[in-house]
């Protein structure tokens, strides 16, 4: 293992789930992850520092710095299954380090037998969205149609692109080692912080978790000011004249 691992507390886990729930596309994937592991009370209970990370330590409200880093939170959800989150701010920096760090984590993960990969990103689309759909692949096609009895969408060969970073190469590498995986992806323009896909992937997880009484008033709010967005951004493209409407130039 390349990487330096510090933890807090080395929690007692039975076959836990890990989620990624890193930065990415309109940060989808980071905004639920993090929603699901706050709502459900996450511990954090490890560190993981890295040569791939940027640079740099950051100084927070007291002025004392802080490594670049992704931490490991646990937590236990209403249907008894633990769960692992992978948070943070940072990708690794390189192709490389990319590979490093998702291979890092996998065997921390396996050291407490983990018994599935879920990882959570945005389904890139390049334009505005009004109801962002959910989709998915998988490490296997047996899994497909639980998941579409919750929602998600699949389109064959999609995304064409491949998804890319952790939740791309965890779900890899889950499959490499014969574990279940899949990866959750909201329908997202891609241009901002998208809180709108972030709550479409936290209905999802609501539902593979059985967690009934989570509170989504704040991605509520936060999902109306995508909405007015969204409209402001259409009702601006209407408003540009066609290229047949504009006068001669040179």
């Amino acid at each position: 293992m390349e990487s330096i691992v510090k933890y807090d507390s080395k929690p007692v886990l039975k076959d836990p789930i890990l989620i990624e729930a890193l930065p990415g596309i309109g940060n989808v994937g980071k905004i639920a992850g993090d929603f699901i592991a706050d709502s459900l009370g996450a511990v954090k209970f490890a560190s993981i520092f890295s040569m791939n990370f940027p640079p740099q330590v950051n100084p927070d409200q007291d002025c004392v710095v802080h490594m670049a880093c992704n931490e490991l939170w646990y937590a236990k959800a209403p249907n008894g299954q633990d769960i692992v989150f992978l948070r943070g701010n940072y990708q690794g920096s390189t192709p490389e380090g990319q590979f490093i760090l998702a291979q890092d984590v996998m065997e921390i993960m396996m050291s407490y037998d983990v018994s599935k990969v879920i990882t959570l990103g945005g389904y890139g689309t390049g334009q505005m969205v009004d109801e962002p759909h959910v989709y998915g692949a998988l490490s296997r096609k047996e899994l497909r149609d639980g998941l579409e009895e919750l929602g998600v969408t699949f389109n064959p060969g999609e995304p064409q692109a491949g998804i890319i970073g952790a939740a791309g190469l965890l779900i890899g590498m889950s499959q490499i080692n014969g574990i279940d995986g899949f990866c959750l992806m909201g329908e997202t323009s891609g241009f901002f912080e998208d809180h709108k896909s972030a709550m479409a992937v936290v209905k999802v997880l609501t539902k593979i978790f059985g967690i009934e009484d989570v509170d989504l008033k704040e991605l509520q709010d936060k999902s109306q000011k995508i909405d007015e967005l969204t409209e402001q951004v259409k009702a601006a493209n209407n408003e540009k004249p066609k290229l047949n409407e504009l006068g001669y130039i040179g």
